[in-house]
C-alpha cells in the first residue's frame, strides 16, 4: 500500500479547505424556493400568477405564497413562518419594521379603493366624497358589507369610518362584517343589496367574472385619500435566522427592477390596468 506523508501545514491548508466547503455546499444546496405572504387583492386579480412565472424565469427562485388579509400577513412575518411580504397598510408597516420584524421597506406599486354598490343606489352616494357616503349610508341605515379582517382594506375602511364619523359603526344591524376576503365580500354585498370598499384591482377582477356587467357599480372614486399603496419588505434575519433573507433581497430587487416594473404595468383585465407601478417615486 502506498503510503503518502502529509506535512502539517498541508494539512492544516487541506482541513481548512474542507471546512470552508462544508459552510458552502448547505447554502447552495438550500432549496430556492421563496415564500411569500401577502394580501388576497395580488392573489385574487391573478397578478402573482402572472408575475411569478416571470421572476423564476429571471432568477431561478420558485415563488410560493399565501394570501391573507395584511394583518395576518405581517403575524406570519412577525412569527418567522415567511420570508418576504407584499402588503398594503403603509402605517402598519412602518410600526412592523420599527419594531425589528421586517427590513428593507420598498414601494412597488398602486392603485385605488372604491365604494360600490347596486344601481339604485339606496343611500345615494354616487359621486359623493368618500366622508359625504359615509354618512348618508349611516343616516339611510343601508346594508355595509365591511371585511372585518384587519386587512389592510379593512384597516383604511376603519380609518375612514373614524375620520368621517368619529366611530365605527359596529354594534348597528346594517353593518356586516364578514370576516373573509375581498371577492366573498363583495358577494355577500350583491346578496344583500348593499354596499362596499374594495380596491380597483379586485373590482375589475369582479368585473370580469361577471363578463363586464358587475350586479354592483362604482359609486365613489377618485379622492386622494382613497390611494391605495402596496409595498415588500422582508422579513429580518436577525429575528428570523432561517429567513431566507438573499432570496426575499432578490424578489424585492426584481420587483423595483424595469423588468418587474414594466410586468405590472402591463397586467390587465378587460383591458383595465389594476396596479401602477412607482417604485421609484
Amino acid at each position: 500500500m502506498l503510503k503518502i506523508q502529509i506535512s502539517k501545514k498541508y494539512q492544516f491548508l487541506i482541513l481548512a479547505f474542507f471546512i470552508s466547503i462544508s459552510t458552502i455546499l448547505p447554502q447552495q444546496a438550500e432549496s430556492k424556493e421563496l415564500l411569500l405572504a401577502t394580501t388576497t387583492s395580488t392573489d385574487n386579480t391573478g397578478l402573482l400568477d402572472y408575475l411569478a412565472p416571470m421572476f423564476t424565469k429571471t432568477t431561478g427562485i420558485e415563488l410560493k405564497w399565501v394570501a391573507t388579509g395584511t394583518g395576518k400577513a405581517l403575524k406570519l412575518g412577525e412569527n418567522c413562518d415567511c420570508d418576504v411580504l407584499m402588503v398594503h397598510a403603509p402605517s402598519a408597516e412602518k410600526r412592523y419594521v420599527e419594531d425589528g420584524f421586517g427590513v428593507n421597506r420598498r414601494q412597488i406599486m398602486f392603485n385605488d379603493f372604491v365604494f360600490i354598490g347596486p344601481d339604485n343606489d339606496p343611500a345615494g352616494i354616487k359621486n359623493q366624497e368618500p366622508c359625504s357616503a359615509l354618512k348618508e349610508i349611516d343616516k339611510k341605515k343601508s346594508i355595509f358589507a365591511s371585511r372585518g379582517d384587519n386587512s389592510g382594506t379593512n384597516k383604511k375602511e376603519i380609518s375612514l369610518w373614524k375620520e368621517c364619523s368619529g366611530l365605527v359603526p359596529e354594534q348597528q344591524q346594517w353593518y356586516l362584517q364578514t370576516g373573509q376576503g375581498m371577492l366573498t365580500t363583495i358577494n355577500i354585498a350583491v346578496e344583500r343589496n348593499g354596499y362596499t370598499m374594495t380596491d380597483r384591482g379586485t373590482f375589475i377582477k369582479f368585473e370580469a367574472n361577471s363578463k363586464g356587467n358587475p350586479p354592483l357599480k362604482i359609486m365613489v372614486e377618485g379622492d386622494k385619500s382613497l390611494l391605495n399603496q402596496y409595498s415588500v419588505i422582508e422579513v429580518n434575519q436577525a429575528r428570523c435566522l432561517k429567513v431566507k433573507n438573499v432570496l426575499a433581497a432578490q424578489f424585492g430587487d426584481w420587483l423595483i427592477s424595469d423588468e418587474g416594473q414594466a410586468a405590472i404595468g402591463n397586467f390587465r383585465l378587460l383591458n383595465k390596468q389594476l396596479f401602477t407601478p412607482n417604485a421609484s417615486k
